[in-house]
């Protein structure tokens, strides 16, 4: 075997400490290494003359030092030492060390170096300290990787050397030179001395080119296998001639177009002698669970029972609720369980669901624990399924019988990006809300200055008995310059918000505590909830109108779309606030777009654009091998990787043959790494 994929710990320098810090970032071998890319490259070839350099800026100079200065020793105990220097152009420019004596002693007067820090203007002068000096025998493009406290970019490129030396000793190839040649992609090895030693910065494209078409290939081949593994024969056909007319005739309301195409397309899957394996992807308050109840219904008239799996308990029992108002007047039962039912109970609920009593279960993941039998499990639902992965979407379908698979999902993903996600899944969309809905009105506002206002807004809807929601991105004070939840809510209980009853929720808290500040805030015991991203996911409060967002600069589109889909979910007018005191440019652009659009599905597509794919997959699709390299904004890449998938697919479904050997080790590998179960 290759020393790449050996343990990190065999290269020159990598102890426990530094094997520990490269576990966090995922690295446990050289290969992984070699896949850790940079995130930017620093350019020493064109130096920027001294007189155009502006204060604050971090800049690549190129001075000769014209003088030494006597050091200066401090009461404190610090030694600063100071360098004279000047351009080509004669312009001068202060350098200043600290507490370091050696860099200052290698400097000889009359040598010429390149250095790189940031300037500084100190009495009208410019100054550079403590800056990184380049050797003329350095490389000229310096790579910038992604890092962990306590690992340095030159551990970084010192290590990834020897890989490289590794990939050399012993080259191999993931693509088939047919394909490669087709794309005009570079040869793996290449492409790994480019992307971390480049000699210039247009052949870096390329190499970022052709592994990120590796990347995109690896990840839509991987999930065609997971698809061939799941597309066997279920033990659990449904019926084409059952009548879905009487779910139709008992709803209160009239289903949207969207919702009954999604129950066609679900209703076709259940009849067609394969597991269905199908994505119900909608906009909040698009009304999926309508679209669920009905899948249960169709899979009861065929004397099969359904799960529906939540994420968390308050979920699950609002779900319970929910089903119970469509099916029980049908005379179809549901049931709940979670973990928290206990004793006789629990016993009870155990032989109602093995005796094939209950018809549709809810719960959490306590459904799918080895104590629970089915009489006959035919669909399985997972609500908001990143929150459960890739792997356990799989591990009720253990229970035998291959079921079928229903995901739903409330996070507007681009189709280009479901594409790749879900590629193991068929797509249904609700793009488009149930009648009665009012636009949340969205306000963006800047300044401290501001909030005072704000508060005094949501004030009034609480006046009117309605309820608020306030979200902040820290938890406790240390964490960071943040609003952090717990400091802000005693601020507001002692001040803005005093005399109104203040809830918190965060992550940090259990789901015992959790669910108890939910259910107050639901049951109107709190009139406002000071929360973390935590509520994203949460139950239907329709009394709360007002979502305000502190330091809204931090959240991507997508996640600011999710908290304010908290709101709105009745016929009361809401309202979304988002405020910021460090507005950036980029900033400004997101808090526009939210004020304008409330389409989660093109918010979702402009985050894409401007965020690119890493929060989707970071925070979404747990299970997957992470994108590091592709930008699925890359309409062109992505249709070659279709092609090149389709056309390997159709020769080799498997990819059992030799060519395609050396990807599928990398596909077995990588979801392997990330998922429970991979692909055994």
């Amino acid at each position: 075997m290759s020393g790449l994929f050996l343990s990190i710990g065999n290269l020159a320098g990598v102890g426990a400490k530094r094997r520990s810090l490269y576990a966090k970032l995922g690295i446990a071998t050289p290969y992984d290494l070699l896949y850790h890319i940079p995130r930017d490259y620093r350019d020493y070839r064109d130096p920027v003359p001294v007189g155009e350099t502006e204060e604050g800026e971090t800049t690549v100079v190129r001075v000769t030092v014209t003088a030494k200065k006597r050091p200066i020793h401090t009461r404190t105990g610090m030694q600063i030492y100071g360098l004279d220097t000047e351009d080509a152009e004669g312009t001068s420019l202060g350098v200043r060390f600290f507490n370091n004596p050696y860099v200052y002693q290698s400097m000889i007067v009359g040598e010429t170096y390149t250095m790189y820090g940031k300037i500084n203007i100190r009495a009208g002068e410019r100054e550079i300290h403590v800056p990184t000096l380049l050797k003329d025998s350095d490389i000229p493009i310096e790579a910038i990787y992604p890092l962990t406290q306590g690992l340095t970019n030159p551990m970084i490129r010192t290590n990834i050397k020897e890989c490289l030396d590794l990939l050399d000793a012993k080259p191999f190839e993931t693509l088939p030179e047919t394909l490669r040649i087709h794309y005009g992609l570079m040869p793996l090895p290449k492409a790994m001395h480019v992307i971390h030693q480049p000699e210039n910065l247009e052949e870096v494209e390329d190499a970022r080119r052709r592994l990120a078409f590796e990347e995109m290939l690896r990840l839509q081949l991987g999930l065609h296998l997971l698809a061939e593994r799941a597309a066997r024969e279920t033990d659990y056909p449904m019926d084409k001639n059952t009548n879905i007319q009487p779910f139709y005739d008992s709803l209160p309301f009239t289903l949207t177009g969207a919702q009954k195409k999604a129950i066609v397309e679900i209703a076709e899957d259940l009849c067609s002698g394969v597991p269905m394996n199908r994505l119900l992807q909608g906009d909040v308050g698009s009304g999926k669970t309508a679209v669920a109840a009905a899948a249960c219904y169709f899979t009861a008239k065929n004397q099969m029972q359904s799960v529906l799996m939540a994420p968390t308990e308050i979920l699950a029992a609002q779900h319970y609720q929910t089903l119970c108002d469509f099916l029980q007047p049908l005379g179809i039962r549901a049931v709940l369980l979670t973990g928290s039912v206990k004793g006789k109970e629990k016993k009870a609920l155990y032989a109602e669901i093995a005796d094939g009593t209950a018809q549709v279960i809810v719960g959490t993941h306590a459904v799918f624990q080895k104590k629970v039998e089915y009489q006959r499990l035919g669909l399985v639902i997972t609500d908001e399924q990143h929150r459960f992965g890739v792997a356990q979407r799989a591990a009720l379908a253990e229970k035998g019988g291959a079921p079928h698979k229903l995901v739903m999902s409330a996070t507007p993903i681009p189709r280009t990006l479901a594409l790749l996600m879900y590629g193991d899944l068929q797509v249904s969309i609700l793009d488009v809300k149930p009648l009665g809905r009012l636009p949340i009105k969205t306000y963006a506002v800047a300044g401290s200055k501001m909030r005072p206002r704000a508060i005094g807004f949501i004030k009034t809807e609480l006046e009117k008995g309605r309820q608020a929601y306030i979200v902040c991105p820290a938890i406790q004070e240390g964490d960071s310059e943040l609003k952090a939840v717990t400091t802000y809510a005693e601020e507001m209980r002692s001040g803005l918000l005093a005399g109104w009853r203040v809830g918190v929720l965060h992550g940090q808290m259990t789901p015992q505590e959790k669910d108890e500040a939910m259910e107050k805030f639901r049951d109107r015991e709190t009139d406002v909830l000071i929360c973390t991203t935590v509520v994203e996911v949460g139950v239907d409060v329709p009394n709360a109108t007002v979502m305000m967002i502190e330091d809204a600069d931090r959240f991507g589109l997508s996640q600011m779309h999710q908290l304010r889909g908290r709101v709105g979910r009745s016929g009361y007018q809401s309202h979304c606030i988002l405020l910021t005191e460090h507005p950036t440019d980029e900033a400004r652009e997101r808090m526009r777009l939210m004020s304008s659009i409330d389409d989660g599905f093109a918010l979702a597509q402009k985050d894409l654009e401007l965020r690119g794919p890493g929060d989707f997959f970071g925070n979404m699709q747990h299970g997957l091998p992470p994108m590091k390299t592709a930008s699925l904004t890359d309409a062109s890449l992505l249709h070659d990787v279709q092609e090149a998938a389709e056309s390997i697919i159709q020769k080799d479904p498997l990819l059992e043959s030799e060519e395609h050997r050396a990807i599928k080790f990398d596909i077995l590998r990588l979801f392997e790494q990330n998922s429970e179960n991979g692909m055994n």
